[in-house]
């Protein structure tokens, strides 16, 4: 057998492997709202909108509340997204300070110091159709967090104790 025929027959045979396995850890309840995993429990983040509001020296999207009803201990949280309407791969991560009792991003007006400011690593692995789990990339300290779809006010709130 010459070495194209069989490297064709172990990519067809890993092909074949791979469709046969499915996913059988818990499964979100509801699509397009990304849960935390802890173990074998999900827990659902929490769904809010962001308010836009322009100062001086940035623009601020703010989220009413001083904390997130969401909580993990883990420092590198993965999450589990069943995805309808929701594109994963717009998911953004990024840290909330909390200010006047509510929490918020701000984005420098600067353009230069924008740049600077970047999302947070995060990896996605799809699982099934529709499936992806989310995993923080990096090592987040406590505090609170947000995924946020590129370009939306859509966010997805949690808390890291």
């Amino acid at each position: 057998m010459n070495r194209r025929t069989a490297l064709v027959l172990f990519l067809s045979a890993l092909a074949l492997s791979g469709q046969t396995k499915k996913y059988k850890g818990p499964r979100p309840p509801k699509a397009d709202v990304v849960y935390l995993v802890h173990a074998s429990n999900l827990v659902p983040t929490e769904v809010s909108e962001a308010t836009e509001e322009k100062r001086k020296d940035d623009t601020a999207n703010i989220v009413k509340g001083a904390s997130s009803p969401a909580k993990t201990p883990l420092a590198e949280p993965i999450f589990i997204l069943e995805s309808e309407k929701l594109n994963p791969d717009k998911l953004e991560l990024y840290a909330m300070t909390v200010k006047n009792g509510n929490r918020e991003v701000a984005v420098p007006n600067n353009p230069k110091k924008a740049k600077n400011m970047k999302p947070l690593r995060l990896s996605m692995t799809k699982l099934e159709q529709n499936l992806y789990r989310i995993e923080a990339n990096q090592w987040l300290d406590n505090g609170e967090y947000c995924l946020s779809p590129s370009g939306s006010q859509q966010v997805f709130c949690f808390q890291v104790y």
